[in-house]
């Protein structure tokens, strides 16, 4: 790969799953290297971008007709977890970006032309909280406004995607739910992201008011609740394109999370195997209760991972197939992605605290992946509490309120 050839002129279309893992396990020494710089940033160092530039990460999810991977859906797990394993604010924004290309080839091919005719590479960031914004359809398009926060690796990209609450009235009740791509020049970015974990990712809020958005920029969330009536099936007739974007779109975030855990498990191991106590110099590898506590975190974060992957390559299976999963299935998935995250969790606090007061320093690096953690698990679909109920209410009693799902 040649860093200075044109990025239009890249193809990844050869990449095999394989050969993408590869390629991020590659880049977790040098993630790791630039962890400090990253959380010190507030964003992702330029040499973290040019790498998942040109190792074509940022085009795993995009359809091979523009240069991208196109690889089967579980790939969501095994390239974000192992990018995690270097820089969990890393993998987070790889995966924004790579879900994001995942979902511009759901839209209208005049918007994919748009956003990635010049670079295919170009970079997409979004808000996707639809109450944080609202729409009126109008000639030709929408009309959006709103305040948008957590749009992670917002400073660096061309365009956004901001989630709209269509009304055909102020006081109205919701017509359709669109997300909306925006230039850059068409909104403000708010510097507001002073934060305890997850630094690196940049997810700042974003202002926008009365801005015009062409239909075909405008892709209806009705759509993609998986099969093929998105506008641009006919371009990208894929599998990829047909798995069902809410039903699994909380698997992004928890392969971060998991990716995170274990290189915490990893980093664990590592300092304990060589590791005596302070006070009696005993070693610490030798002590029982510091195994069990180390066997268990592995066993959460192995269930974890095979929960996530599991979900991921039954949702390829169905797509392959041609199915579309029922509601209850669909927020079997979300239940899912929570819970994983929630084991990953459970699973870094026990390795953390096993560090004793060498937990609390900076310079020691499972402190970061602590906070990363629990930074993570502030994202609304890693909220067992939400997701866990949602599913439970819709086995109970059939309800499921959710008609983006």
């Amino acid at each position: 790969m040649d860093r200075n050839e044109p990025h239009a002129r890249r193809s990844f279309a050869d990449v095999t799953l394989e050969e993408a893992v590869a390629r991020a396990r590659a880049l977790v020494p040098a993630l790791r290297n630039r962890a400090a710089e990253t959380e010190a940033l507030r964003g992702l160092p330029r040499a973290t971008v040019e790498d998942l530039r040109a190792t074509g990460l940022l085009r795993y999810q995009m359809p091979k007709r523009w240069g991208g991977m196109e690889l089967p859906f579980f790939a969501i797990i095994d390239v974000a977890a192992e990018v995690a394993r270097g820089c969990a604010s890393s993998s987070w924004n790889l995966h924004n970006y790579a879900n994001h290309s995942w979902m511009i080839a759901m839209y209208d091919p005049r918007a994919q032309e748009e956003v990635w005719g010049d670079d295919p590479d170009a970079l997409v960031a979004g808000g996707v909280a639809f109450p944080q914004g609202r729409g009126r359809k109008v000639d030709g398009g929408y009309v959006i406004g709103g305040h948008w926060s957590f749009c992670s690796g917002v400073d660096p990209s061309p365009w956004s995607m901001f989630a709209a609450t269509i009304r055909d009235a102020d006081d109205g009740p919701p017509v359709d739910w669109r997300l909306c791509l925006v230039p850059r020049g068409e909104y403000e970015i708010v510097d507001d992201w002073q934060v305890l974990g997850m630094r690196g990712t940049g997810s700042k809020s974003v202002r926008a008011k009365d801005v015009f958005v062409p239909g075909h920029r405008a892709l209806s969330m009705l759509d993609i609740r998986g099969g093929g009536c998105f506008p641009g099936a006919r371009a990208n007739p894929g599998p990829l394109f047909r798995v069902p974007l809410v039903a699994l779109a909380g698997h992004f975030p928890a392969a971060t999370v998991l990716g995170n855990a274990e290189a915490a498990l990893e980093l664990t191991l590592e300092a304990i195997a060589g590791r005596e106590t302070s006070y009696t110099a005993s070693r610490m590898r030798d002590f029982q209760a510091v195994q069990l506590k180390v066997g268990a975190a592995a066993a959460r974060i192995a269930a974890a991972r095979r929960l996530l992957r599991a979900d991921c390559e039954q949702a390829w299976t169905d797509a392959c197939a041609g199915r579309v999963p029922d509601t209850l299935a669909k927020l079997a998935y979300k239940r899912n992605a929570a819970f994983a995250g929630q084991l990953c969790t459970e699973a870094v606090d026990a390795l953390h605290a096993l560090a004793g007061a060498n937990g609390i320093y900076d310079r020691y690096p499972i402190q970061r992946l602590f906070r990363d953690a629990h930074a993570a698990a502030g994202h609304i679909s890693l909220s067992f509490d939400t997701q866990g109920s949602g599913w439970g209410a819709a086995a109970l009693t059939g309800a499921a309120a959710n008609p983006m799902l």
